[in-house]
């Protein structure tokens, strides 16, 4: 599932011309937000009902370079979850060129930010995620997940 495409512009690159790590991330944690409000646990929740995420890990592998005026593509190629937390990669590919140009993956806790506590999932939220990965399981890659074997 394509979550955002967006135009790599001049202040998103560095010195060596290109995207630079600080925007890589900014990218996946954008694409990452209407990932999350589709669970309902993205900025709305936050503000409304005071639940959202926290990101606890995450590792990005990079594998092509992006340059100013690129147009890239961020998929969301994996989703699983535990009670309190939520694992997906997102991988990033060149728009024209379809070529794979980095892989981000995460594993979030669900949080009430009243407290500031880790709690569980609500059983509306698990149904969300149930009914997507049901009906997404198959275009999923988990192959070289590297948090695989974390949740319980």
């Amino acid at each position: 599932m394509i979550l955002k495409t967006e135009k790599i512009v001049k202040k998103f690159t560095d010195y060596n011309q290109h995207l630079n790590v600080a925007s890589y991330v900014r990218i996946f944690d954008k694409a990452a937000d209407i990932m999350l409000d589709m669970f309902n646990m993205g900025e709305l929740s936050a503000k409304k009902e005071k639940k959202t995420t926290f990101v606890a890990e995450m590792h990005t592998a990079y594998f092509q370079e992006v340059k100013l005026g690129d147009f890239v593509e961020t998929h969301l190629t994996h989703i699983s979850h535990d009670k309190k937390r939520i694992h997906y990669r997102l991988s990033m590919f060149h728009k024209e060129k379809k070529h794979l140009i980095a892989k981000h993956e995460v594993i979030s806790l669900f949080v009430n930010l009243k407290n500031r506590k880790v709690i569980e999932f609500d059983s509306d939220r698990l149904e969300a995620m149930r009914k997507y990965i049901n009906s997404n399981v198959s275009k999923f890659d988990s192959s070289e997940l590297v948090f695989s074997g974390k949740l319980k």
